[in-house]
């Protein structure tokens, strides 16, 4: 089964970081993947946005674009207004309700508020606001395993000379997971 995500928001808010954690986790998961990232030229602050596909069946992925998608995770306003139309009906749109404020969504997909800021404040990682939010669509839309993906984060950290943060990370990981019912 083909499933397509977008992760958007700011510059600085780990959106591409986020998307490649979420293609690593399903790529060591043995799934197919494709990521595709699109950023401003102002970088931090600017818009920043990636396409995640993944299949599970072996089939392959014939783009990196994504028409329909199936999971909008939103980490601003201006990110859920571009992409939110690219949901297909029963998807997941997960909002930042951190900077994004409450507002009327659709009302044929899924909507599930995060407060990553504050999570990530309780798992003691200023920066794990984006961990936070792969948690809870974990959680909620089962696209990879939790201990798979814990597993996945940890080496992508140590292979990139990170594993400081390891700990930090799982933390945000697990908090998200564990925010959402």
């Amino acid at each position: 089964m083909l499933t397509q995500v977008i992760c958007a928001g700011f510059g600085g808010q780990g959106i591409l970081t986020t998307g490649i954690l979420i293609a690593n986790g399903a790529f060591k998961s043995g799934k197919r993947i494709t990521w595709y990232p699109s950023y401003g030229s102002e970088m931090r602050g600017g818009s920043a946005n990636c396409i995640i596909k993944m299949t599970d069946d072996g089939s392959e992925i014939a783009s990196p674009y994504a028409k329909e998608i199936d999971i909008l995770l939103g980490m601003s306003t201006p990110a859920i207004d571009k992409f939110q139309s690219k949901i297909k009906p029963g998807g997941w749109l997960f909002v930042n309700s951190s900077i994004v404020e409450p507002a009327e969504y659709r009302d044929d997909i899924n909507v599930v508020y995060v407060d990553a800021a504050a999570l990530a404040a309780k798992a003691e990682n200023p920066k794990g606001g984006n961990i936070a939010m792969i948690g809870a669509i974990l959680k909620k839309t089962g696209i990879i395993d939790l201990d798979a993906f814990e597993t996945s984060l940890v080496d992508y950290f140590t292979d990139h000379g990170k594993a400081k943060f390891n700990d930090a990370n799982i933390r945000a990981l697990r908090i998200g997971y564990d925010s959402v019912e």
